[in-house]
């Protein structure tokens, strides 16, 4: 197994920031052993030294001398060391939820810096470590109960005697009851309770500025395509022509473009949004492609999910003992369809995400097509983000101008917007088409 920050492209700084911080929280448990009676805790060993070393080496370069002298207030920088609660934010497809992951490996890693060897790091990459707890919204928000529940148990005493991590995707999607759950937690931790939180951004109205304000930010860009292809040809066995083209057409989403360069499916329908900007050319056309793109969207968040849903069922159903014979079996049935429609609400809810997520790529191909266009149009010395389509990008850029390139990338734009704030899909795509049809 290779290092556990192997997989987080083109992020050397926050590597290294979360590197010097799991070495900083190492050290610290070593000193608590320490503190322990002689006889009672566990022998000191090389990778211990080890360890030591490195976070006083990162302690050691937080204090150096600025200009020469001591700055005012100097001491050991907290960028060299541990906190109880972390944000990583960036751009769709920049690594949030790999990085947490990553960080969260390297905290119950036994040489405590993420050797992807020990069997905490192994774990936990695996998801199945049992004091670290991910968090991934299904449906459209996490509740409050959701968040409670996790809050209580993540007040155990770590049962590897490491840490209690608690993995939040999509912190974005916290309700404002469930984000007041957490900040409690987060104002007053228990001990060796570790809360990541992955969020697009620190703006308030992804992250509250309460939580904001007792979290350590990791900021991560978005991977330049050279460094996304570089992993696909290595770790995929990508060709690399096909690693490169799909990492620029994927504009630097490291899932995206492992998908694209291996599901023929993902192509093609990436070939039938592009193929949009061709069909409008009416009013009629715009409504059949905005219908279209929908439906699309819907098949494809069907498919993602129906696999999920049937073993969800399954599973219920057998532990409420459907195809049982016994005695009251066929009671027990009956009683059940409270939680069978539970279960059916969530999975509606899971659904509703998944078109959504499905129809936002979609719009993001769309946007990087119109984006080609503004660039050509301007003649500005950059590289367009889709090369099979470039030919008809330019034609557009000509007929359109500048402005007119704008304007519809404008639209596209605002079409996810409006369906982040709630908008019927369907009404959000339809005006979208009519705007790039009269431009």
């Amino acid at each position: 197994m290779p290092d556990v920050f192997a997989d987080l492209v083109g992020q050397d700084e926050a590597v290294a920031t979360l590197r010097r911080a799991a070495a900083s929280a190492a050290a610290l448990l070593r000193a608590s052993a320490a503190a322990i009676p002689a006889g009672t805790g566990r022998p000191a060993t090389g990778d211990d030294d080890e360890l030591d070393a490195f976070a006083a080496e990162a302690e050691a370069e937080a204090e150096r001398p600025v200009g020469g002298e001591v700055a005012a207030g100097a001491g050991v920088d907290p960028g060299a060391g541990m906190t109880h609660a972390w944000i990583f934010t960036g751009p769709p497809g920049s690594g949030r939820s790999v990085a947490a992951r990553a960080f969260a490996a390297a905290l119950q890693c036994v040489h405590g810096t993420g050797c992807g060897q020990c069997p905490g790091c192994h774990t936990t990459m695996a998801g199945t470590h049992a004091d670290v707890r991910l968090v991934v919204p299904e449906g459209l928000s996490i509740g409050v109960n959701e968040m409670r529940a996790l809050v209580l148990r993540a007040a155990s005493t770590p049962s590897g005697g490491r840490w209690q991590i608690v993995i939040i995707e999509d912190a974005d999607r916290l309700t404002e009851a469930a984000g007041n759950a957490l900040l409690k937690a987060v104002e007053e931790p228990p001990p060796r309770t570790v809360f990541l939180l992955c969020a697009p951004s620190t703006h308030p109205d992804d992250i509250s500025v309460t939580i904001r304000s007792r979290c350590r930010v990791v900021p991560l860009r978005q991977p330049p395509a050279a460094a996304v292809a570089e992993v696909l040809v290595r770790r995929d066995g990508i060709a690399p022509d096909v690693a490169e083209w799909a990492a620029a057409a994927a504009q630097g989403h490291v899932g995206r473009a492992r998908r694209l360069a291996r599901d023929p499916e993902a192509r093609q329908r990436r070939d039938a949004v592009l193929a949009v900007p061709r069909r409008l050319t009416g009013v009629g056309a715009a409504f059949d492609a905005a219908a279209a793109l929908i439906e699309a969207a819907e098949a494809e968040a069907e498919a993602s999910v129906a696999e999920v849903d049937a073993a969800e069922r399954a599973a219920l159903q057998t532990a409420l003992g459907a195809g049982g014979t016994g005695r009251g079996a066929a009671g027990v049935m009956r009683g059940a369809a409270g939680q069978l429609k539970d279960l059916e609400k969530r999975q509606k809810s899971r659904a509703t995400r998944a078109q959504r997520d499905a129809l936002d790529r979609a719009l993001v191909d769309l946007a990087g097509f119109y984006r080609d266009a503004l660039t050509m149009a301007l003649r500005a010395p950059v590289a367009p983000v889709h090369t099979d389509t470039a030919a008809l990008a330019e034609a557009g850029a000509q007929k359109w101008d500048a402005e007119g390139a704008l304007r519809r990338l404008e639209a596209v734009l605002e079409c996810r917007t409006a369906i982040e704030a709630n908008v019927k899909p369907r009404i959000a795509v339809e005006a979208m088409m009519l705007a790039l049809w009269k431009g």
